[in-house]
């Protein structure tokens, strides 16, 4: 009963908050192909990239499928349209989409506390500061975290800091090392219960491994392993036979290799031991926020479903009203531009389930071109993608450059829809 109560309650709130409707009278736009494979070339020839490819869908075909530059330098290989990329955090919208499908099921309510379905956070406390010694200074938090909280970056978990801990949740999250290869989702989840939060549940957007929780919560309510789950009910539906966590020596002579810029500015090859870690070979880890390798193609069709309201070619992964709540700003408004990190540098907008959603047009041209109403995320190896409902387009940009490179978001962005598009 607690569940169908807060189902419809969550149901009733995401309804006052309406998810930006495709204009009537959209913005006359064409891609320009030539233009888009000028700017691959142009990245590849400055070494801002060592290779790239962009597909686009449009009006219900392809329109563009433009490549430059090279999937292994010191090989010779070039980025062709079958090369494999590892796309790290657009991960994170295929967990929240397996998510959501237990949400349609009834499984679980969106304002259902966390503890409801992991006891182990029932208990969580919030960094309130620390001692001279460095000992942390914690209090019950204002309210549980519930699971929309975690679908949306407001839970106040944290995501660790890189080996460069700044407080004592990001020192505790170094000794545990939640998301270690060799856990599993479920150690996971144990060791994150006991990092204590940075911020009260829906004060502040922060950007964590709230995604991972997403992760364990689909195979605690579906009760099967979560890259099982993901494979059954997404990537073979949709087709998707290149994708997956799971990789092995035979997918090496298509992967590309990621490439670090160095403090000159110059791209040298990961190294290929760390470069085969990133995929978790024949470790139990398989991570909600990353870790998934795929094609152009592979991704592409799971844009496309997302696009047409969650159905491609027959297969109905979700219904299209829960597309859109997904797609619907759920940032509480009172959380002011300073509490959302580094969020407003993606654009005019906000969040919804594990994507930027657009809600406002350009306000500079520095801003990324896009459409009022279009959702998106990206990756750290400067991996990008994007739903524009106004256009009836879904767009897949993919690279291998570390660290991520937002200056080509921008320009890629140029490249599609023109610098003088308004996306009003």
């Amino acid at each position: 009963m607690r569940v169908f109560v807060s189902r419809i309650l969550a149901l009733a709130a995401v309804g006052l908050m309406t998810a930006p409707a495709a204009a009537q009278d959209a913005q006359a736009f064409e891609p320009d192909c030539t233009r888009i494979a000028a700017f691959l070339d142009t990245a590849v020839a400055q070494g801002r990239t060592v290779g790239a490819s962009t597909l686009v869908w449009k009006d219900g075909v392809e329109r563009c499928f433009e490549a430059a530059g090279e999937a292994s330098r010191e090989e010779g290989r070039a980025f062709a349209r079958d090369t494999l990329v590892q796309i790290f955090s657009m991960t994170k919208p295929v967990t929240g989409v397996a998510l959501m499908q237990l949400w349609e099921q009834g499984k679980f309510g969106l304002d259902d506390p966390l503890a409801w379905h992991l006891p182990q956070f029932a208990d969580v406390n919030v960094l309130a500061g620390e001692d001279a010694d460095g000992t942390p200074i914690l209090r019950d938090p204002a309210r549980p975290i519930t699971i929309r909280d975690v679908l949306r970056h407001t839970a106040g978990f944290t995501y660790g800091a890189g080996g460069n801990p700044q407080n004592a949740a990001d020192r505790l999250w170094e000794e545990l090392q939640p998301l270690s290869g060799d856990k599993t989702l479920a150690e996971f989840a144990d060791a994150m219960a006991k990092v204590p939060l940075l911020h009260d549940p829906g004060t502040h957007w922060h950007y964590s491994a709230g995604v991972d929780v997403q992760a364990r919560l689909v195979e605690v309510l579906s009760g099967q392993d979560f890259a099982d789950y993901v494979q059954d009910r997404i990537f073979v539906p949709l087709k998707m036979a290149d994708s997956g966590w799971r990789r092995d020596e035979a997918d090496v002579p298509r992967l590309a290799r990621i490439y670090l810029a160095d403090e000159a500015g110059a791209l040298q090859p990961m190294p290929r031991d760390v470069w085969l870690e990133a995929n978790f070979m024949g470790k139990p880890m398989t991570m909600g926020g990353s870790g998934i390798v795929t094609t152009v193609d592979d991704y592409m069709r799971f844009a496309r479903m997302l696009l047409n309201e969650g159905e491609l070619d027959g297969a109905r992964i979700l219904q299209p009203g829960t597309i859109r709540v997904m797609s619907t700003d759920m940032l509480d408004p009172r959380i002011a531009l300073e509490d959302r990190a580094w969020l407003p540098g993606k654009g005019s907008g906000g969040f919804g389930v594990d994507f930027f959603v657009r809600t406002a047009p350009p306000q500079t041209p520095e801003e990324n071109r896009g459409s009022v109403g279009e959702f998106f995320w990206d990756g750290y190896p400067s991996m990008l993608f994007w739903v524009d409902p106004q256009q009836d387009m879904a767009v897949v940009f993919a690279t291998q450059k570390v660290p991520f490179d937002g200056t080509l978001h921008h320009d890629i962005r140029d490249a599609v829809y023109g610098a003088d598009y308004t996306g009003e």
